[in-house]
């Protein structure tokens, strides 16, 4: 992960902007209780305590360490335990450990990121913006626990999928399944040259540049999201057992997982249910399909006759429809744009080094941090997986 450009921050106290995304982070955790910080269940989700400490080491280590003279780490055994996937500053917890640790305790997580944060608000004070890097280090790390606080609540909707009980998380939530709205018409784009990749002044991620010509042929894009009711209808139509509808490795998935339905989907007697962070509610049919894999996707617009939209297609009509409730599967793989560069060091780390085996999402959604998304942020997730908050957009 690597800031480019200047930072949002040169428009806004950046202190103020730490304390209100370090705040946010603790906020989301207002309605856990202390059993809900450790459970891990899947590899592919990391339990609430985890997450809130791997925020914190990363301005600990990637801040603190650099800028502070003399600066001595809470406790030397965090960098092991939080560190995520930064090879190049040591050794880690495996991945799919990161439930076994009982100790430290959320306690003391807690006092790690008091710790942090009152060293960081020093920090900044003294610096008042006049280090061009710090700037954008600090940018960065806040970014970067934006993209957690999503993580925090997709991560923890699958944990409490497996609770038998479905508890309720915040009640809230409810509200957040609005119908879909917008008529089913195409919007048609011409064909011709476009410009794609971040453009401006604020913060970007290294993936959204460099900025680019494309050129895209005619095409159609949808103006809605694909909703239940539509993604019943395949479903009723044998959809999940039509192998002409799937690409290859989507059918040995959808056999070997035996997947029937999207995730969260309970069937009660013909009628279906899906699990939210309000608890178990029925599946309400005009609402966006949620928690679909890019197998589901493609298999879903392949039974209508049509197909999913290219990154490119996307961010040029992203304008015309409306988005951010759903991360939106597109058909292009995740490569690097022409010009792209790795940061230099630890950041560097981030984005490149994935660009293989995984397809863009565009978008945002409803756990998305209020003024994190844009129209060319590049998500970026393996075909397989749908614990995130994944919807259909059609295309011609």
């Amino acid at each position: 992960m690597h800031a480019v450009q200047q930072s949002d921050a040169a428009e806004q106290d950046l202190l103020e902007f730490y304390r209100r995304v370090r705040a946010r982070t603790e906020e989301l955790c207002g309605p856990l209780e202390i059993e809900d910080y450790i459970p891990q269940p899947i590899v592919d989700v990391s339990p609430p305590k985890w997450n809130i400490a791997h925020t914190t080491w990363f301005f600990e280590e990637m801040i603190l360490k650099q800028f502070v003279p003399g600066y001595e780490p809470f406790d030397p055994a965090f960098g092991f335990l939080f560190n995520s996937y930064y090879n190049s500053i040591g050794d880690r917890t495996a991945r799919d450990r990161r439930g076994d640790i009982s100790r430290p305790t959320v306690k003391q997580v807690f006092a790690y990121r008091k710790h942090v944060d009152e060293r960081m608000s020093q920090l900044l004070a003294r610096d008042e913006g006049k280090q061009a890097a710090l700037t954008e280090l600090v940018t960065l790390g806040l970014n970067h626990e934006q993209q957690h606080q999503e993580l925090f609540l997709t991560d923890l909707k699958y944990t409490f999928s497996t609770n038998p009980l479905l508890p309720v998380y915040d009640a809230s939530f409810a509200q957040v399944e609005d119908i879909e709205t917008a008529g089913r018409e195409l919007i048609e784009m011409p064909a011709g040259i476009y410009e794609i990749g971040y453009n401006g002044e604020g913060f970007c991620f290294d993936n959204e540049l460099g900025r680019q010509r494309v050129f895209l042929e005619d095409y159609a894009i949808s103006r809605r999201l694909v909703t239940n009711r539509e993604f019943k209808e395949f479903i009723d139509d044998g959809g999940y057992r039509n192998a002409l509808l799937w690409h290859s490795e989507g059918w040995d998935w959808v056999n070997r997982e035996h997947v029937e339905a999207p995730l969260y989907w309970h069937d009660r007697d013909g009628r279906f249910f899906n699990y939210t962070l309000a608890g178990l509610r029925e599946v309400v049919p005009d609402a966006p399909v949620c928690h679909v894999s890019f197998y589901e996707a493609s298999a879903f617009a392949e039974w209508k006759g049509m197909r999913l939209a290219t990154e490119f297609e996307w961010e040029a009509a992203n304008d015309k429809f409306r988005w951010g409730r759903r991360w939106e599967w597109t058909n292009s793989a995740y490569l690097p744009y022409p010009g792209f560069r790795k940061g230099e060091g630890a950041v560097g780390e981030y984005n490149g080094k994935f660009m293989i085996n995984q397809m863009v999402l565009r978008g945002a959604s409803v756990a998305t941090p209020a003024g994190h998304s844009r129209p060319t942020y590049r998500n970026f997730f393996h075909p397989h997986l749908r614990w995130q908050f994944t919807g259909i957009r059609l295309a011609q």
